[in-house]
């Protein structure tokens, strides 16, 4: 049976309510005729103002809440490069879980209801303002929220796409287990490149020492640029064989299965860190973003209470 998602849940029942709350919204907006035009002092922009408030206020408690954070050692640092030379105790610090999603059916309701009524905001907060916009804290307010919403469909986007990929990339290989066999082949490139010519003994060697899974966040998020390095790799080994006596070519042979072996190992382990990090990112815009709206929303709630 296909597992139902978060915004699937209950047959779409908070997706249902918010569309509810946001028809309601708009039919009240096209009824009301205030004497100055709809802005957010009339009966029903205040009406509007605090149920998003509300709404806001409920969402942050729900962040709040139920948003573990790994501990250290388990997160993969944005900016920390793991190189596949360190000992294996190193590698399974480096390792990255899957970001603790809740799996209750309780809290998936709750899950559900944040994305449908996050999105119930741009209607509501929108009318609320009346569509006036301009140069102060008020509009500053409008876009960071603009800004949440946007990274959590992101977020969602995310959960509900990367695992899979995360999955169906590993099989049934752990990331540890990547990198244990990636240090392993380099073990045995070690020595048999020690009876090759130097030209090929410099080359794998600084293949070795330069092959890096993870590194700054540019490179996690996108790493093809160090794929493509893997693959001219390759190409140049490939051309060395030309060169070598009979013996020799035995032993290149050798050295070039491992790596491709070794190519193949790297590449699926920087796809790893890559969905990872594609999965991740979204909450180092999310958080902040959400923060600094609190902020503003205080701001506007005590100029409009204070100096209107």
């Amino acid at each position: 049976m296909q597992r139902v998602t978060l915004l699937e849940y209950q047959n779409y029942r908070y997706l249902k309510a918010s569309a509810a709350l946001m028809v309601t919204a708009i039919l009240a907006y096209a009824l009301h005729h205030p004497a100055l035009g709809p802005y957010g002092g009339t009966w029903l922009g205040y009406t509007l103002g605090c149920t998003g408030i509300a709404i806001i206020a409920l969402l942050l408690w729900y962040g709040v809440r139920k948003r573990r954070i790994p501990s250290q050692p388990e997160r993969r640092k944005m900016r920390h490069h793991v190189y596949v030379s360190e000992s294996a105790t190193a590698m399974q610090d480096r390792r990255s879980a899957y970001p603790l999603r809740d799996r209750t059916p309780t809290m998936q309701g709750w899950l559900s209801a944040h994305v449908y009524l996050g999105i119930s905001l741009v209607i509501l907060i929108t009318l609320h303002s009346g569509f006036h916009f301009g140069l102060n804290v008020h509009t500053l307010a409008y876009i960071l929220m603009m800004g949440v919403i946007m990274t959590g469909l992101y977020g969602v986007y995310a959960y509900l796409r990367f695992p899979r990929l995360i999955t169906e990339n590993l099989g049934d290989a752990t990331f540890d287990g990547l990198l244990l066999q990636i240090a392993d082949l380099d073990k045995q490139l070690f020595s048999l490149v020690l009876q090759l010519p130097k030209e090929i003994r410099e080359f794998v060697l600084d293949e070795i020492r330069e092959t890096r899974i993870g590194g700054h966040w540019r490179e996690q998020l996108n790493p093809h640029r160090s794929n493509r390095r893997v693959g001219m790799t390759i190409s140049h080994l490939q051309r060395f064989g030309k060169t070598l006596n009979p013996q020799q070519s035995k032993i290149h042979r050798e050295l070039y299965s491992l790596m491709v072996t070794r190519t193949a190992l790297t590449l699926q382990a920087r796809r790893d860190v890559m969905l990872r990090a594609r999965l991740e990112f979204w909450l180092y815009l999310h958080v902040p973003l959400a923060i600094a709206l609190v902020c503003a929303l205080i701001i506007h709630v005590v100029s409009i209470f204070f100096y209107w």
